[in-house]
């Protein structure tokens, strides 16, 4: 309850606080990663050219990497800008989005993972395992892994790293130093919108921006997206689909209360 608590708490914050987050994210989703950021009471930016991501993580609460359309000159700005904003003391947020997908993507997040040292990694459990070194097969960025052994996993990977790791699918996993915990909220129509992934990793870094401990501010912004997630299913009229779905998902994060949290919020 404690926790729960502190999540609720944070939540209330963004809106008060209006942090910066600095987005170097891809070009399928950063729409959405905007659009779900000010939803929260955020405030987004998507500056991933090198010649400026330095400069703009000086301004910034927070920075969330996503490398779901890799390209050179987008790692090299997160490399840059992950290494100033941990200089800064600001979290980093770290999406591998399809890690062991190619090789190339899974030496990327390796390379970011091991150059910056972000504060959170988030990813479904495929992703998670590739950079934990277990084998496991992909289609293309989303998984295909077993979710059983979730909460192992997650708990190996942050003891690994020394940072703290989310593992987000049926049931959510948050591991951090000495400390874990899982969230049972969200629904399957989530698994059916590009980009609620990426979504949930850019809700991670609002909360983190305004809260005191990035453990509670990873499990704040997992808790919202599973929750805005069933709040927005239960909006659905006969004959309404995904579509309506995504607009509705922007609607629930986007009047998401503290007491919503702690009414709604299934975390144990």
């Amino acid at each position: 309850m404690e926790l729960l608590q502190k999540v609720a708490e944070t939540i209330g914050k963004i809106k008060g606080q209006k942090p910066l987050v600095h987005h170097i994210t891809n070009y399928v989703t950063a729409n959405d990663c905007a659009n779900i950021t000010l939803a929260a009471g955020a405030s987004p930016v998507m500056a991933g050219d090198p010649a400026e991501a330095e400069d703009m993580v000086q301004l910034a609460a927070s920075l969330v990497l996503n490398i779901g359309t890799l390209n050179a000159s987008s790692v090299a700005a997160m490399l840059a800008a992950g290494k100033r904003a941990i200089s800064r003391g600001i979290p980093v947020v770290f999406d591998p989005v399809g890690a062991g997908a190619t090789p190339y993507r899974t030496a990327t997040a390796r390379q970011i993972i091991s150059e910056v040292r972000p504060t959170v990694v988030r990813g479904n459990m495929s992703e998670i395992k590739t950079l934990l070194g277990l084998a496991v097969q992909t289609k293309g960025v989303d998984s295909t892994a077993d979710e059983a052994d979730g909460a192992a996993v997650a708990e190996a990977l942050a003891a690994r790293l020394g940072c703290i790791v989310a593992v987000t699918g049926k049931t959510d996993v948050i591991a951090g130093q000495n400390r874990s915990c899982r969230i049972d909220n969200g629904h399957p129509l989530l698994a059916d919108v590009t980009g609620t992934g990426c979504m949930a990793t850019s809700l991670v870094g609002a909360c983190c921006a305004a809260a005191d401990d990035p453990f509670v501010g990873t499990v704040a912004g997992i808790a919202l997206m599973g929750i805005a997630g069933e709040l927005a299913q239960k909006t659905l009229q006969p004959g309404e689909g995904i579509g309506t779905f995504r607009i509705r998902l922007f609607d629930a994060v986007s009047r998401m209360t503290p007491e919503d949290i702690l009414r709604e919020g299934k975390i144990s």
